[in-house]
C-alpha cells in the first residue's frame, strides 16, 4: 500500500486551511481600510459604507468555515 497519495492529500488539506486562515484577516483589514478611506472622502455616506463593509467582512469570515468543513 502506497502512503504517498494519502500524505499528499493530508498536506494539501492542511495547507488550504492555513492559507485561508492567513488570508482572511488580510482581506478583512483591506475591507476596513477601504471603508475608512471611503468615509473620509464622503462622510455623508458613512451609514451605507458601514453596512456594506460589515456584510463584506462577514462574507470574508464565512470563508474559513467553508474551508474547515470542506478541507477536513
Amino acid at each position: 500500500m502506497n502512503l504517498l497519495p494519502m500524505l499528499f492529500a493530508e498536506f494539501a488539506g492542511n495547507l488550504q486551511i492555513g492559507l485561508a486562515a492567513l488570508g482572511i484577516p488580510i482581506g478583512i483589514g483591506l475591507i476596513g481600510f477601504k471603508a475608512v478611506e471611503a468615509v473620509g472622502r464622503n462622510p455623508g455616506a458613512s451609514t451605507k459604507i458601514l453596512v456594506q463593509s460589515i456584510i463584506a467582512m462577514a462574507f470574508a469570515e464565512a470563508i474559513i468555515f467553508f474551508v474547515i468543513f470542506l478541507g477536513t
